[in-house]
């Protein structure tokens, strides 16, 4: 079963991501407290995931032991291919959500986690970008389940 292994959030652009328990999603909005937060966002911004696997294989490879939250996306996942859901919705505990793109390393990623391979090991496995389509809470644990 595909589950919500890990949440993280951050209020501010460029600060440490802080590992929580649950957050609150607002429909076409986002994370409340997330530092991309904000009234009508951009669907690109309002909610972010990765595959705890591809951290662990990053990890395992480079012999490194780098927390699945310093990865800045808000949800980790456990049991999920999140490149197969661009454009399927599915429901996160109870938030549907769409995936709208993929997320792709950035340089600021690579100097967070003071590694320069991060852009070349994440290229279509830096997570998923989605839009949140209805308002709830979500927790570690969670279960994730695909609805088209």
């Amino acid at each position: 079963m595909s589950k919500v292994f890990k949440i993280g959030i951050t209020d501010k652009n460029n600060k440490k991501i802080n590992e929580v328990k649950s957050i609150e999603v607002l429909e076409n909005k986002g994370v409340v407290g997330d530092r991309h937060f904000d009234e009508f966002n951009d669907p690109y911004c309002q909610l972010s995931l990765i595959e705890s696997e591809n951290i662990d294989f990053y990890n395992s490879k480079y012999n490194l032991n780098i927390p699945y939250v310093d990865f800045r996306r808000n949800i980790i996942t456990k049991g999920i291919r999140l490149n197969d859901l661009i454009g399927k919705k599915f429901l996160v505990g109870n938030v549907q959500v769409e995936g709208i793109d993929l997320c792709r390393p950035c340089r600021h990623l690579t100097e967070m986690l003071s590694q320069e391979n991060v852009l070349k090991e994440f290229l279509r496995k830096g997570g998923l970008r989605c839009q949140v389509l209805s308002s709830s809470m979500i927790n570690v644990g969670d279960n994730i389940r695909v609805l088209d």
